[in-house]
């Protein structure tokens, strides 16, 4: 029996990276492939649900400095890979594979890199960079979320060693019978509450919005360490009555039945997992024209609207577009939106994973 494993920092958290992971791993499980995670630390209380054969583990409890644990953690995965006999290793996050790549040395595992930012993106992380050459080098696959990262990844690093595929992340839900509805007058944004995210531009945009519109409201739900910066900008720019904040949760569904369309004002993406979810849901979407993702999965002017800057106020011009739309037009978005999401069913992403593996 193949036995794949999947490394990844911290099972525990909620963001888009541990949900896909947990979907992916849960196919793999449900298809009679004997799994195991492994978490750099924590871990041990997931956050999404997994199915009972999955084996949860982790290298270390608490979260622990990379420079000072560099050689245990090498030692411990290598030694974790061994005992689990695995015979392919997926590293979520192309940071990892400063530690996978030695821990792989001659051992006979296939090593594939997932990558979930875009290749433009180290977020200040000297690691992360040299993890990528590591995996360009010594991976067997590097999966990229779509053909713009894996076009940058082609620019960035010569030489690639690994073969570069695109598997998009899958949608965490099945059809969908739900049909959205402009009287709601709820605009949707879900993520992580940090600089990445670009909260602060959709509040500075929604201000904008509040000073023209009298009925919406917007709904940020997500938890972060941004929390109280965001919330005290809503103070300042006096729109704390037309927003509101709600922590991460595992029931996100209910609100996207409840929003009329989402925002997403992401400085920068490797995917833009909840773009597909809000889909699937039939919901329009406005979203800054990041890097990467957006520009795979919205059709401007057909499934949502795409913003070329990073602006707050083209932002509210744009969310002022859906606000003022026609019934028709609008109808017309949702149906294409939620047609958009065939190519992102559980089932037409797991099997370019099952041939990989």
């Amino acid at each position: 029996m193949k036995k794949i494993g999947f490394f990844i920092s911290n099972l525990n958290h909620s963001g888009g990276t541990e949900r896909v992971t947990s979907l992916i791993a849960n196919q793999f499980a449900k298809s009679g492939f004997s799994v195991v995670i492994i978490s750099l630390s924590g871990g041990d209380e997931p956050f999404f649900e997994l199915d009972p054969s999955i084996n949860i583990c982790s290298l270390y409890s608490q979260k622990v400095s990379f420079k000072k644990h560099f050689i245990d953690c090498i030692r411990k995965l290598r030694s974790m890979i061994k005992k689990e006999q695995l015979t392919s290793l997926v590293v979520v996050d192309s940071i990892l594979c400063v530690f996978s790549v030695p821990a792989l040395s001659f051992l006979k595992v296939k090593h594939i890199c997932w990558e979930h930012f875009n290749f433009n993106v180290d977020l200040g992380v000297k690691m992360r960079s040299i993890g990528r050459k590591l995996a360009a080098q010594y991976c067997t696959t590097i999966v990229t979320l779509t053909n713009k990262d894996k076009q940058l990844w082609e620019k960035g690093i010569s030489n690639i060693k690994a073969d570069i595929i695109v598997i998009p992340n899958p949608l965490p839900y099945q059809t969908i019978d739900h049909r959205p509805n402009l009287s709601n007058k709820i605009v949707l944004a879900v993520g992580r509450l940090t600089y990445q995210k670009g909260f602060d531009l959709l509040l500075s945009a929604w201000s904008n919005v509040c000073k023209t519109d009298k009925e919406w409201r917007l709904k940020i739900v997500g938890s972060g360490e941004d929390e109280q910066k965001l919330k005290q900008q809503a103070i300042d720019l006096n729109i704390v009555h037309r927003v509101e904040f709600i922590p991460a949760t595992k029931n996100i569904e209910k609100y996207y039945k409840e929003a009329s369309f989402f925002c997403m004002s992401s400085r920068f993406e490797g995917f833009g997992m909840v773009l597909i979810e809000a889909q699937s849901f039939g919901l329009p979407i406005v979203s800054f024209d990041c890097d990467c993702g957006p520009s795979d999965i919205i059709k401007d002017n057909i499934n949502g609207l795409l913003v070329n800057s990073l602006n707050g106020y083209d932002l509210y011009k744009n969310i002022m577009k859906i606000i003022d739309i026609d019934k028709m037009k609008y109808e017309k978005f949702c149906s294409e939106a939620k047609e958009n999401t065939r190519n992102y069913s559980i089932n037409y992403v797991f099997n370019d994973w099952s041939v990989l593996i």
